[in-house]
């Protein structure tokens, strides 16, 4: 199917005005002022009054299901598949979380090739929460080499009583492997890390890099908008050349015990004057949302929800003025860059037709296309997942 988007103005992230947009099989064919085609073949959409994006893009999804901190009975359900894409998201990366044992590698590469047969672009981290890392080959370095959808290793916890409590020399090698392994197969090898709310914050981090010769930026620490000490502790690892997440799924009693809102830690990073492209956010969807008391017991458990990257990358605009083309790239070309995607998060020529049209009064979702594909029209699911 061609695709010609007529009117819109297109924000690739950056603003470039009205503009049409030709798509066609999976690429974006052409970008114009104006561009005319007809045959029996051609789907015009008349995009006046909207406005174009990319495909938002999630850095942090356990769309395998994650969780059981409270038990068998807490493991949290599969993400399907108009979770994202209702959402604008159209290319999800997937992790294992604190279980590693009931949940594994082989589910969570296949729920990916199933979100990729119907329609999302999907990627995963081998490794889970613990050191040594759980792998599929026994090899942090051959997993990235030899399996396809493997790109990092994540989230490897720290600062965290459920992680392994990982020495230096630990978080080095296996950070080690998996630039290696992103070298040597053309990915980019990052460590997710998942950073917990104890004192020691980024220190382990910090350790890494001062006494190894791994960069910064091999790391991409999320959940960094926990508390205003740890993203202050945040910014002071993107002046040593690393990135920040944060994650947009939260309950009360996160704000209550002074969680940040993430669309408030983009904003507020923005003011700090750290770069647009060092800062994300991710909705971590279909992880549970554990609280725990002072004690380290479990007193509630919520799941986090895919489409809370959008409602905050909104409220990032409504309530924090955070300019749209900044908070766009917040979700979209910053982590395709961070994690070296090839042709995703932009609009551009060449790149995969990952498009996201919404309206310019109320930026609600009207269309999404996925791949080329029109997933959603007028607001509504065109295309559902298998059992949907």
């Amino acid at each position: 199917m061609i695709y010609l988007i007529k009117g819109a103005d297109l924000y690739a992230p950056q603003p470039l005005g009205q503009q049409d947009i030709l798509l066609s099989g999976h690429k974006i064919l052409n970008i114009a002022p104006s561009i005319e085609i007809i045959g029996k073949d051609v789907v015009h959409i008349e995009a006046d009054g909207c406005l174009i994006t990319p495909g938002f893009v999630d850095s942090l999804v356990h769309f395998g299901g994650g969780g059981g901190e409270g038990g068998f009975h807490t493991r949290t359900p599969e993400m399907q598949l108009t979770e994202a894409t209702l959402a604008g998201v159209t290319t999800v990366i997937g992790a294992l979380g604190t279980d590693a044992t009931t949940r594994s590698h082989a589910d969570l590469l296949a729920k990916a090739r199933g979100l990729s047969n119907e329609g999302l672009s999907t990627y995963c981290y081998t490794g889970s929460y613990q050191l040594p890392a759980r792998t599929v080959t026994g090899s942090v370095t051959d997993d990235l080499i030899l399996i396809d959808k493997f790109i990092g290793i994540g989230e490897v916890a720290i600062a965290d009583h459920r992680s392994s409590q990982p020495s230096v020399n630990e978080l080095a090698r296996v950070a080690s492997e998996s630039r290696v392994g992103g070298m040597l197969s053309g990915k980019g090898g990052i460590v997710s890390i998942h950073v917990g709310d104890s004192d020691e914050q980024l220190r382990l981090l910090h350790q890494v890099i001062e006494q190894s010769d791994l960069p910064a930026r091999q790391f991409y620490p999320t959940h960094m908008n926990r508390n205003k000490s740890l993203l202050d502790a945040g910014i002071n690892w993107t002046k040593a050349g690393g990135s920040i997440d944060f994650t947009t799924s939260t309950n009360q009693q996160f704000l209550d015990q002074g969680e940040i809102p993430a669309a408030g830690a983009l904003a507020y990073c923005l003011k700090q004057g750290v770069n647009i492209s060092q800062l994300t956010m991710s909705s971590d969807g279909n992880a549970s949302l554990p609280v725990f008391d002072d004690k380290g017991d479990l007193v509630g458990l919520e799941v986090g929800r895919i489409n809370s990257l959008y409602h905050s990358f909104k409220q990032a605009i409504d309530h924090y003025q955070v300019p749209f083309e900044l908070a766009i790239a917040s979700i979209s070309t910053s982590p395709a860059d961070i994690l070296k995607l090839q042709n995703k998060g932009r609009v551009q020529v060449g790149y995969d037709a990952d498009l996201v049209i919404m309206s310019k009064t109320d930026l609600a979702i009207d269309k999404v296309f996925a791949m080329g594909r029109l997933m959603v029209d007028k607001g509504q699911a065109v295309v559902k997942g298998t059992f949907e």
